[in-house]
């Protein structure tokens, strides 16, 4: 509700106190913190150690020269007492007094929750609790008192601003818009009116603010409603494209229906732009006698041809690859013309498109066109997938690795499929080799650098019975893997105790463990604070460890 905390070293305060202080103490340090708030001044500087010793008791080991201002300071306080109550899970009925919610509250002023909202943001002092087992904001009776006593004028207004009839409202728009007529800005328009119906400047304007967005074709200052985000119109095509209505579109960012439709045409049109429809040319693409024929039935295979039968060994899904009969030479030739062609008449099309006024019609047809060179191209590609398993089994020598370099091969395979051009008479098949062995040549020399420094000089060690334990070579992969892991729940700890950690138990391979009288010293701290910090530090990353069920051991 309150944003991030502005100052980061009441963050870390707030974190301290939510992990480690135990719960009668986290109840003091949230009546410490609200009494700290009614005491600070926005326009002063409070050192760090002060606003500590007020909240927690205690003077700070760490940051004593820090301060923070004011107007900071009162934003981070409202956060730490909400923050710091929502970890004490206390019961509304076991406050004390009298809690009340966001609703109750609402009703008790007779103002909306909006209200309620903004009174937070502007000091009324919310806290956490349980409302038979589920957790909601809340004030206790004694916060909102003290808010009430300093902001007699804010509640007032607040009151007679829902108290507003609707042929309030009426007159306020109708004198907004003859005053809008005759060129007023709104700043003005509040203002006026303001005086006349003797309300405040800000009920005016939210009021009128509220009418706009509410009501956009009928808005009285229509461009005061602000450009429309790029995330914003993606989020409104998405939408309709998803079902939505496009009315509860309009109301949802202040839009007219049919400017709602016209945003997402435009957002479609810049989709239909980037749609990838190069193609290899074909001279029968400029004869219109020919595209009967390029965009017939594909020619039916050689029935009397037998289903190739899959290696030994592949598992199911490889091995169902092999019941796609292959592609012959005619076969071929025709699904990569039409695949081409479909692009180019598409492309062809793309070229009439006005970003300005795109038309539903031609976009519907040149999404077809590329939908169905898209089902072309997933038939060649899926009729060669064995080739892709054939070549990879040639490049490796463990199981582990084929699955990697099957992924691999079928990146390049699909990008075969876009370059080759069907009209120079050759086999795919040896195009698409040719590519899938380049692309090997580059990557497979990387990818077994470690594997290499083990070999022996003589391929049999490769080619011995199966080890029961790891070899080598994954022992160095699970070794990664677990520093990989140490290195993320690392990541859960601050700077200082990271650089505690890592010291006392030598995580950097460059340097021997240190004591805990080395780490003090090159900190500049005392033995026993080091070991404070590595003691709280280790529970973190236990509980890290708990959270996400890791195994780092052997």
């Amino acid at each position: 509700m309150h944003g991030d905390y502005r100052s980061n070293i009441m963050k870390q305060l707030r974190d301290q106190q939510v992990r480690f202080a135990p719960r009668d103490k986290k109840i003091e340090q949230v009546e410490h913190a609200e009494a700290l708030l009614v005491d600070v001044d926005g326009g002063k500087n409070y050192p760090y150690e002060f606003i500590c010793f007020r909240v927690t008791g205690f003077r700070p080991n760490a940051a004593p020269f820090l301060s923070v201002s004011g107007e900071d300071l009162q934003h981070d306080l409202l956060r730490f007492i909400e923050d710091v109550s929502d970890a004490i899970n206390m019961n509304a009925e076991d406050a004390g007094q009298p809690v009340y919610t966001v609703e109750e509250l609402s009703k008790m002023f007779s103002v909306s929750t909006k209200t309620i909202s903004r009174w937070r943001q502007q000091g009324l002092v919310s806290r956490r609790f349980l409302f038979e087992g589920r957790k909601r904001v809340a004030f206790l009776q004694s916060s909102v008192e003290r808010f009430v006593a300093g902001n007699e004028e804010k509640v007032r207004r607040g009151e007679r601003f829902s108290q507003m009839t609707d042929s309030e409202r009426g007159e306020i728009l109708q004198q907004a818009r003859r005053l809008a007529r005759l060129g007023n800005s709104p700043s003005e328009v509040s203002r006026q009116i303001a005086e006349k119906m003797r309300r405040s400047v800000e009920t005016i304007r939210y009021t009128l603010k509220h009418f706009d967005q509410r009501h956009p074709e009928l808005a009285i200052f229509p461009d005061r409603l602000g450009p429309m985000t790029d995330e914003s119109r993606e989020m409104i095509y998405k939408h309709l494209q998803q079902g939505v209505n496009a009315d509860e579109l309009a109301r949802r960012y202040g839009r007219t229906r049919s400017a709602i439709y016209r945003i997402a045409s435009e957002v479609r049109a810049r989709h239909v732009l980037d749609l990838p429809l190069d193609c290899i040319h074909h001279t029968s693409f400029d004869d219109p006698t020919a595209e009967f024929e390029i965009l017939g039935p594909t020619p039916e295979g050689d029935k009397r041809s037998r289903t190739a039968r899959a290696p030994s060994g592949l598992p199911p899904y490889l091995a169902s690859l092999y019941d796609v009969p292959l592609l012959n030479r005619e076969q071929e030739s025709h699904l990569f013309r039409k695949m081409n062609y479909l692009k180019h008449k598409a492309s062809k099309l793309r070229e009439q498109l006005d970003l300005d006024q795109p038309k539903a019609g031609l976009m519907d047809e040149i999404e077809q066109m590329y939908a169905e060179a898209v089902g072309v191209k997933n038939q060649i590609v899926q009729a060669n997938l064995r080739l892709v398993v054939s070549i990879a089994k040639r490049h490796v020598s463990q199981s582990e690795e084929l699955f990697s370099l099957i992924s691999d091969g079928n990146m390049s395979l699909i990008r075969a499929v876009e370059k080759f051009d069907f009209s120079r008479g050759n086999k795919f098949s040896t195009y698409a080799s040719w590519a899938i062995m380049k692309n090997y040549a580059r990557t497979i020399p990387h990818e077994f650098r470690h594997r290499d420094r083990f070999r022996t000089g003589s391929d049999e060690t490769f080619q011995t019975k199966e080890d029961e334990g790891l070899g080598r070579y994954e022992q160095e992969v699970a070794q990664q893997l677990r520093e990989h892991e140490i290195g993320r729940i690392l990541g859960r700890l601050d700077e200082r105790e990271q650089t505690i950690i890592k010291n006392r138990y030598g995580l950097d391979h460059n340097k021997e463990p240190m004591t805990l009288k080395e780490v003090g010293a090159a900190l500049g701290v005392t033995k026993e604070r080091i070991r404070q910090i590595e003691a709280r530090a280790l529970m973190k990353l236990r509980q890290a460890i708990q959270e996400e069920r890791l195994d780092l051991m052997e």
